[in-house]
This record gives structure tokens, C-alpha cells and sequence, in this order.
């Protein structure tokens, strides 16, 4: 196997050639097919011999675009010793971005850097995937479940530790709308919510699965009961007091303030007489012609709607 086109073809062995970011590299394609579950291996093997890897009219096979010729390089080495070094001048990120796409195992057996920083930067967002994983069967999708079978349409859920006692007083909770919270007891994800990585690979997770609306942060939730003050009038105040724990509120509907429905009522208008005088009717007509009304949720629907008279019961779909 050789770099950039710079060997002559003397070999015994087949050899082919890639283009890879105007770059051309002229390989043995049996180092790909030695390791048959990476997407180059797959080329050069199966896909090869049933005609589904085709060359281009010079005979050469071009990789898709977003790969650098110098990650390309560093790529090589995997199929020649089964570990990639990769060098300064090269990213980490973009490295791990390109052995995704060619389904090559990004891990610290196959990949040595100087800049171990950015390594294990990359390592850790692969742990807290598999760990965000488990969380997520585990704890959140059960609360989600509550929330939906209660006919909601968005979850807030909170993550509490372990030893942490919620004792509200239930003459004065608190007047913040918690009770409607869905609570985690979990030391693990609480922890793991710390750290704003962690909160971005989740949030990630999260979108490929569908939910909408997703926010992660740290918020402060109401414990216990610190003192009461009295007002005057003789009314109470319960302070509470407030922990900082992790959050998340997402939502499995279309966006946030949308409806599949617009609902349309017909009203009286108070300042247009009932009937236009001869000879100002045309002028007068398009002002006295009532206005739907529209309810402030699905005005964010769409553009105003045109001016149409409907039954009050009548709906118009909006599939959009």
C-alpha cells in the first residue's frame, strides 16, 4: 500500500487507485478486505464483485467529499498496522469523523495522539452515549410514558440525588407549577448531568430519537420548608428552600405553540354599523366584513388567515 501517488505500479499485487480530496492514493484493496466490516472493506470486497463499486472513467474510485487527504493518510495506517497515529497538523474530532463514516473503530487501541486532551475528550463523549443510553430506557422513557398516558404533550422532568427529601407543606406548596414535575431519584444521572458535555451528547440522543423542544440545564427545585412569614392580613408566606439540580423538558409533538387545527369564530363587530348606505358600499363593504378570530396558539400556525366566514363548529385542517 502506498500515500499519495508517488510509487510506481513494479508490485505483484493488484493495486487501486482513490481520489480523496483531489489527492490520489494507490492501495492493495486486499489490506480493505481484511477487515470486511469497515465501509472500505465492503467496496473492495462483496460490493466489488457484484459491480456495485464502480470506478469513473479513468478507472480511479472516489471517495466522497469531508474527508481530508492528510486524515485520509492517517486512515491508511489503520489498514496497514491496526493503529492509527494520528500526527499534529491533525485534528482528533475530524479523525473520529471520518471513522465514522467509514465505520472504523475509534477507540484508545486504534487511535495513539499526542494531544490526549482532545483523545479522550472524544472517548468520553462515546462513554456518556452508552451511558445516556441506559439512562434513558431506564428512567426517562418511564416518565415520559406517565406524562403521555396523562394526556400531556411535553415532559418536565427533574433529577434529584439519591438522599435529597422533598417535604412540601401542603397548605403553601411551593407557586412555581412543580407539582406538575415528573422527579428522578438518581444519585448516577445527577452526576452525570454535571458536566455540559454530557448534557450536549444527551440532547443529541435525544433529537435522533424523535423529541422535539429538548432543553438540559441546571435549575433550582424547592426541598423543604425553611421558615413562614406573616403578612399583614394575617397571610402567609412559606419560603422554601432550593437546591440546584438537573433538568429536562422536551416534548414529542410538532413545534412548541402549533396546532394541526385552526379554529375559527365568527364575531360581531362593534364599530361597523349594521348596514352601508347606497353608494358606499363598495368602499364600506371590506370594513365591515368580521374578522376570524383566531386562537393565539394557532395564529403561530401560519400567516393570518385570509378573510373567510365559518360556522363557529367548523375546522380547517393544516397538515403542515
Amino acid at each position: 500500500m502506498s500515500g499519495p501517488k508517488d510509487q510506481g505500479p513494479g508490485a505483484q499485487h493488484e493495486r487501486v487507485t482513490l481520489v480523496v480530496d483531489g489527492s490520489h492514493f494507490v492501495v492493495d484493496p486486499s489490506a480493505f478486505t481484511a477487515h470486511p466490516d469497515t465501509m472500505l472493506g465492503r467496496m473492495f470486497g462483496p460490493a466489488r464483485q457484484h459491480n456495485f463499486t464502480r470506478p469513473n472513467g479513468k478507472g480511479e474510485y472516489e471517495l466522497t467529499e469531508g474527508i481530508s487527504a492528510s486524515v485520509f493518510q492517517v486512515i491508511l495506517t489503520f489498514y496497514q498496522t491496526g493503529v492509527m497515529r494520528c500526527p499534529d497538523g491533525v485534528l482528533v474530532a475530524e479523525l473520529r469523523e471520518a471513522c465514522d463514516y467509514l465505520c472504523i473503530n475509534f477507540n484508545a487501541s486504534t487511535v495513539k495522539c499526542r494531544d490526549l486532551s482532545a483523545l479522550l475528550h472524544e472517548l468520553s463523549n462515546d462513554g456518556a452515549r452508552k451511558q445516556f443510553e441506559d439512562f434513558l430506557e431506564d428512567l426517562v422513557v418511564p416518565a415520559m410514558v406517565a406524562c403521555a398516558q396523562g394526556g400531556e404533550r411535553e415532559c418536565h422532568i427533574v433529577v434529584l440525588a439519591d438522599d435529597d427529601i422533598v417535604d412540601w407543606d401542603e397548605e403553601h406548596p411551593p407557586p412555581m407549577g412543580e407539582e406538575y414535575s415528573q422527579i428522578l431519584y438518581s444519585s448516577k444521572l445527577y452526576r452525570f448531568f454535571k458536566y455540559i458535555e454530557n448534557r450536549d451528547v444527551a440532547k443529541a440522543l435525544l433529537k435522533e430519537r424523535g423529541l422535539k423542544n429538548i432543553r438540559i440545564g441546571i435549575e433550582g427545585y424547592p426541598t423543604c420548608k425553611e421558615k413562614v412569614k406573616r403578612r399583614p392580613g394575617g397571610r402567609s408566606e412559606v419560603i422554601y428552600n432550593y437546591v440546584q439540580r438537573p433538568f429536562i423538558q422536551l416534548s414529542w409533538e410538532k413545534e412548541e405553540g402549533k396546532s394541526r387545527h385552526v379554529d375559527f369564530q365568527c364575531v360581531r363587530s362593534k364599530s361597523v354599523p349594521n348596514l352601508a348606505a347606497p353608494g358606499e358600499v363598495g368602499a364600506s363593504w371590506a370594513g365591515a366584513m368580521p374578522t376570524p378570530q383566531v386562537d393565539e396558539l394557532d395564529r403561530l400556525n401560519g400567516p393570518a388567515p385570509s378573510r373567510l366566514l365559518l360556522h363557529p363548529t367548523q375546522t380547517t385542517a393544516n397538515d403542515s
